[in-house]
């Protein structure tokens, strides 16, 4: 179960933070948007993804090589309603990533 303490740790980093604003905003992305949209490297992405999904905060499906990740829709309420509040702070500077994100080469494959 998902406690207070964790849930911001978590969110303490600023990748993380950026990249549950993304999933937020998005629905679902796949590991190369979020890389291009942070403008990180992929093994970075991909170990940030592996703490969010360990603390319950996102889930992911498979579609052929590629991994889209979502917001898990089994986190609590309180801290689904946490993520909101913090969005709603951070909404135009998400939109912006996600505007200069170009279509990614995972997509065109």
């Amino acid at each position: 179960m998902l406690l207070p303490v964790q849930l911001f740790k978590t969110l303490s980093d600023e990748t993380r933070l950026s990249i549950v604003m993304l999933l937020r905003e998005s629905g679902e992305l796949c590991v190369c948007d979020i890389c291009a949209a942070t403008r990180e490297s992929q093994p970075k992405v991909s170990r940030h993804m592996a703490i969010l999904r360990e603390s319950g905060l996102v889930s992911d499906r498979r579609e052929g090589k590629w991994v889209h990740y979502r917001l898990s829709p089994n986190m609590p309420a309180w801290a689904a309603a946490t993520i909101d509040n913090a969005w709603n702070c951070l909404r135009e500077e998400t939109r912006e990533k996600l505007k200069v994100m170009q279509k990614s080469s995972c997509q065109e494959s």
